[in-house]
């Protein structure tokens, strides 16, 4: 039994609310670049240009990509041969109460969700846990902006409904959003599992690198397929036009009832930021 000190976590929680903040993942800046390569429309160009400047910036100067630094969003694959000397879950908030305290980032989370009042250093952070095999601990801290983060949707459709029910609610959320969550943007979705299972993967599916397909190739086919579905629309980068309104689609999913069809829509701006370290 390998045993790591709460601290430990804590510092390096610190460290990513930081650098997700401010330097966007390889992939998503790979996308952004190969879109203005392609993207035909003069207006949508000029912005695509403006946020390739913007990330620049904001990695060559250590500030945040985007004044919105989210809530912060933890996952943690702990290996079920570690023993975490500490309380777990105050160490990631101490982690992230620092973090945003000592890299200067807004703090937008409120303490209740109806009388509003900010808690003042971004805490609590949403926690997600998962036991692997193994003696270490994967940390991924990905800040959630609420821009696009509100324009996300689930639906608990009829078995009946089927991929052309899910092909439908992916698009429509898609449509329904329009440029309030800034495009170009990433759509997470999870597919099956309950209520909250659909919601927990499409959020998990923002986290996977957009150079990697689905492993299994019919929903590698689905993912390919929503992506041209989307970018037909013409919502267009910031929904100004163009034929850059996603830069991925990724898809996770699992088992389901026989009664159920659960499809969570969970959507990221361009900004999709997320830091992963192995302890």
């Amino acid at each position: 039994m390998r045993e790591i000190k709460a601290d430990i976590i804590t510092e390096r929680i610190a460290e990513l609310c930081v650098a997700a903040n401010c330097v966007l993942p390889c992939d998503i800046k790979s996308r952004i670049e190969d879109a203005r390569s392609k993207e035909p429309w003069h207006t949508a160009q000029g912005i695509l240009d403006k946020i390739i400047e913007n990330y620049g910036i904001a990695e060559r100067d250590n500030v945040p990509i985007c004044q919105d630094t989210g809530v912060c969003c933890v996952f943690l694959k702990i290996g079920q041969e570690v023993h975490i000397d500490g309380d777990l879950r105050a160490a990631v908030d101490e982690g992230v109460r620092r973090g945003y305290g000592e890299g200067y980032l807004r703090k937008s989370v409120v303490k209740d969700p109806l009388r509003r009042v900010n808690t003042g250093d971004n805490t609590p952070a949403m926690l997600y846990t998962e036991i692997v095999p193994g003696d270490k601990i994967e940390l991924t801290v990905a800040p959630k902006g609420f821009g696009s983060e509100n324009m996300s949707k689930l639906a608990m459709l009829k078995p009946s409904d089927g991929i052309e029910g899910v092909k439908a609610f992916i698009l429509q959320t898609v449509k329904d959003a329009g440029p309030n969550p800034c495009p170009p943007i990433v759509v997470g979705v999870g597919i099956g599992g309950t209520f909250d299972k659909a919601a927990y993967l499409a959020k998990k599916a923002l986290m996977r690198s957009t150079d990697v397909r689905n492993s299994d190739e019919f929903y590698a086919e689905l993912e390919a397929e929503m992506l041209e579905k989307i970018n037909s629309l013409g919502i267009g980068p910031q929904g100004l036009g163009g034929r850059t309104t996603a830069l991925a689609v990724n898809i996770e999913w699992m088992p389901t009832h026989i009664a159920g069809l659960p499809v969570a829509v969970n959507i990221n701006c361009h900004v999709t930021r997320h830091r992963t370290l192995v302890i």
